[in-house]
């Protein structure tokens, strides 16, 4: 274990989880929680952005809340909790607030490319970095693994935290830093664009094998002939199988891109079987839980108890230091 270290990770209950929030996110999560302390969250209030239907939501948090058990989340040794089951962090989002400026906002990225996308603009998907960093800022988190894509947003929470910090004294606030695998941290969907569940191009980690296999097949390819060499820059097909397959049979494919004489159908299917056989243990292991009413109940009603505790020890002192208590 790395001493002193808090790692922080959540995901958003905004639909199926998909095979780029699990190597953006939760294999990195996973692999740290045996290395730091592990805070690791369901971001519910988050997923309102843009979902704005209560039974969905709800089913969602807890599918989530499986799926990233079935991963290999510990509860023994990771936090993990509902973002909403610990309303500190609104306290704190609104103490952010009045100390960011708004340019810091509207210079990110990510909430003109979703308007852009056709998302619905709203306050909160423009604030959502102040809602970011409250969450990381609440835990003293000293470590936060992102994708690529959220790597400006932590660098909006480092910029709020100092920003606190000169006005309230230095350590009021923990300036954390971000872990970013760079081999998987942008995952392509099936369009070859990132992978976003905004954009419909999503490939689920869990789901029913015959859909699943289709959708495989709807990856996009270019249209080279079968006998010709095929392009291995910038292929979907290569970027995804080198996310499951080991590395030998990686430059096996790229060989036989370039050496031509096999089709994209057949590369397609290979990649399949590599997915297919990856997440076999957890397949297995989300059934367990499934089958175990009130497990996933008990582990987040735990983890909410532990989180808000921590959560209770930094606002107390941030209050303080603002004034709003003594």
């Amino acid at each position: 274990m790395l001493r002193g270290m808090r790692i922080l990770t959540g995901l958003q209950p905004s639909g199926k989880l998909h095979i780029g929030n699990y190597f953006g996110a939760m294999e990195p999560a996973i692999r740290l929680q045996s290395q730091g302390e592990a805070f690791y969250f369901i971001a519910n209030y988050h997923a309102m952005t843009s979902l704005h239907d209560g039974p969905a939501l709800l089913a969602n948090t807890r599918e989530l809340a499986v799926d990233f058990l079935a991963c290999g989340l510990d509860p023994q040794k990771a936090v993990f909790f509902r973002q909403s089951d610990v309303p500190e962090v609104n306290e704190l989002a609104w103490i952010l607030s009045t100390v960011c400026p708004m340019g810091l906002l509207e210079r990110c990225h990510s909430y003109k490319d979703k308007v852009s996308k056709g998302i619905a603009a709203n306050h909160a998907l423009f604030a959502y970095p102040i809602l970011m960093a409250a969450d990381i800022l609440l835990y003293d988190s000293t470590l936060v693994p992102v994708g690529k894509d959220q790597k400006q947003h932590l660098e909006v929470t480092r910029d709020l935290a100092v920003k606190v910090n000169e006005a309230l004294g230095e350590g009021t606030l923990t300036v954390p830093d971000a872990l970013i695998r760079d081999d998987a941290a942008v995952v392509p969907g099936i369009d070859g664009q990132k992978m976003s569940k905004s954009y419909g191009n999503t490939l689920p980690i869990f789901g029913e094998e015959k859909p699943l296999r289709k959708l495989f097949m709807k990856i996009i390819s270019d249209s080279t002939a079968v006998e010709d060499s095929k392009p291995t820059e910038n292929s979907t097909i290569l970027a995804l199988y080198k996310l499951f397959a080991s590395p030998s049979d990686y430059q096996a494919m790229v060989k036989s891109f370039q050496l031509g004489g096999t089709g994209y159908g057949t590369y397609k299917s290979q990649l399949w079987e590599a997915y297919w056989s990856y997440f076999a243990p957890m397949r297995q292991r989300r059934d367990e839980i499934l089958a175990d009413q009130g497990y996933v109940d008990q582990v987040l009603r735990q983890g909410a108890e532990r989180a808000r505790t921590a959560a209770s020890n930094v606002l107390t002192r941030i209050r303080k230091a603002t004034g709003l208590s003594v």
